[in-house]
């Protein structure tokens, strides 16, 4: 049987997020395959993440726990497990190395966006450990091939052979819903876009906050805590009336307003995939996004997608989706493009990755 370690560091960097709902989908999974032989090496603060708290994993299949206030700086560092007999796999969720010479390591490589946006302390700290996990492990899966063909041109030297690419897939709890019963909506059904995720400045937040209050539409945000900044912008902008933040939502009322949205405002420069692209399709939902980076992939349909930041643009592609026809054949096609997206086909490749790696090593 083959052994297994993970890495649940990210359970303790991110109280929620996308690389925690992957890691959450990948162990969920493979926890139930009675195949493996699966342990963990985590944080003791890993269940403040909302993700981590709905995971059975028993006691016994922790092999090692550190204390959180070492975060800061451990995070940083590779880990040493107990000696096994045999080669092992071990899998990180954020750019960890395992030192033991039995050890087949495997990094997930997400994005380059710190590379591309990040400030210079920030930057240099994460480049340096991504890059030594990169150079230093067996295997790289990348979540889409504009992250690989980023990890190609900061690291040219990388050996491609090592590197595959394996999408995303997206919950099961989006899906149409009936309209016709009554939801407890921020506003009336059509007459809101939707703003879902983080805020950084290459997602474009102050763009999209102008775009929208050229339209006719009000504004729904879907994140984390806005800042006085923030708040000052909208009401300057839009005005108190005109928009509405939720904070975080459970998946069920976040299909809820997906599917009585006019749009998703998904206006990121740089995505190294984009989950809530599929997560707005597969309620219905059109998406309006900016063409480039992995969206070009993600996407399917381009009827919606804009070249270049200009608030006209946005106004033309409202415009387009004020058509019943046009809109009902963009649902139908995003349905249909978000439907490719599985979570169980992320599962079966990655655990193929496993299979081949383990039989290669035992040839050696």
């Amino acid at each position: 049987m083959i052994k297994i370690y993970y890495d649940n560091i990210m359970f303790s960097l991110q109280r929620s997020g996308g690389i925690s709902v992957v890691w959450f989908e990948l162990l969920n999974r493979m926890i139930e395959d009675k195949s493996f032989d699966i342990m963990f090496a985590e944080f003791n603060d890993a269940n403040n993440n909302i993700f981590r708290k709905n995971m059975n994993i028993l006691k016994d299949k922790i092999v090692k726990r550190y204390k959180s206030k070492h975060l800061f700086w451990k995070r940083y560092f590779d880990i040493r497990l107990p000696k096994n007999p045999q080669p092992f796999i071990f899998h990180s969720s954020y750019y960890r190395l395992c030192k033991n010479k039995e050890a087949i390591n495997i990094t997930t490589v997400h994005d380059f966006t710190l590379e591309y946006y990040g400030r210079f302390i920030e930057k240099r700290l994460h480049c340096w450990q991504k890059y030594k996990a990169i150079r230093n492990s067996d295997y790289i899966i990348c979540i889409s091939q504009n992250t690989k063909q980023d990890l190609l041109k900061f690291l040219p030297q990388i050996d491609e052979s090592k590197i595959g690419v394996v999408y995303h897939g997206v919950s099961q709890e989006y899906f149409i819903i009936d309209k016709s019963q009554k939801h407890n909506l921020p506003f009336e059904a059509e007459s809101y876009v939707i703003y879902v995720g983080a805020r950084y400045h290459y997602k474009n937040f102050d763009f999209t906050v102008e775009a929208v209050a050229k339209s006719d539409k009000n504004f729904v945000i879907v994140g984390y805590e806005l800042s006085k900044k923030e708040i000052n912008f909208l009401n300057d902008k839009l005005g108190k009336e005109r928009y509405k933040y939720l904070g975080r939502v459970d998946n069920k009322y976040l299909n809820v307003l997906y599917n009585n949205a006019y749009c998703l405002m998904y206006l990121s420069s740089y995505e190294g995939f984009g989950i809530p692209i599929l997560e707005a399709q597969k309620s219905g939902c059109p998406v309006i996004a900016v063409e480039g980076s992995s969206v070009l992939e993600i996407i399917g349909d381009k009827t919606l997608l804009i070249k270049r930041l200009e608030i006209e643009a946005v106004l033309e592609k409202l415009k387009i989706l004020s058509n019943s026809e046009i809109r009902a054949n963009i649902i139908s096609l995003g349905l249909e493009n978000s439907s490719k997206f599985q979570w169980e086909k992320m599962y079966n490749q990655i655990k193929n990755i496993y299979l081949n790696l383990n039989r290669a090593h035992q040839k050696r």
